[in-house]
């Protein structure tokens, strides 16, 4: 995925996202799947607040990328009760592969998202 990513050929809404290491500083890639709309874009990290997530939190800005096209971010950590909104909608948009790693079903109220939110640290982008 990485490669394909790097060539600019990749599924739609998938970029790489690039931070340094918060204990080494040497940059660290993934591919994410970031959540746009009118009100903006996030960054949802589905399968726990480890690696790219603390790395967010410690640098306070992220890059996103695919082929030559890159943008760089300052990322905001959301509450519970913000990303609560968030997190039920990206796992009704990603159900297959972010489904196991919850404790909530799709349907679930916003409540039950709002307590599942440390598990999954979702940042807004700011540009």
């Amino acid at each position: 995925m990485t490669f394909m990513l790097n060539k600019g050929v990749a599924p739609p809404g998938i970029y790489l996202l690039t931070v340094p290491g918060r204990k080494t500083g040497i940059p660290r890639t993934t591919p994410v799947a970031p959540l746009e709309d009118a009100g903006g874009r996030w960054l949802i990290a589905p399968y726990g607040p480890d690696g790219w997530a603390r790395n967010a939190r410690a640098a306070g800005r992220v890059t996103l990328s695919k082929g030559k096209k890159t943008e760089s971010y300052a990322v905001t950590e959301l509450g519970p009760a913000e990303s609560a909104p968030i997190l039920k909608r990206y796992l009704a948009e990603h159900p297959r592969t972010v489904g196991p790693y919850f404790d909530v079903d799709k349907d679930a109220p916003e409540e039950d998202f709002a307590a599942e939110a440390p598990r999954h640290p979702v940042f807004k982008l700011q540009s």
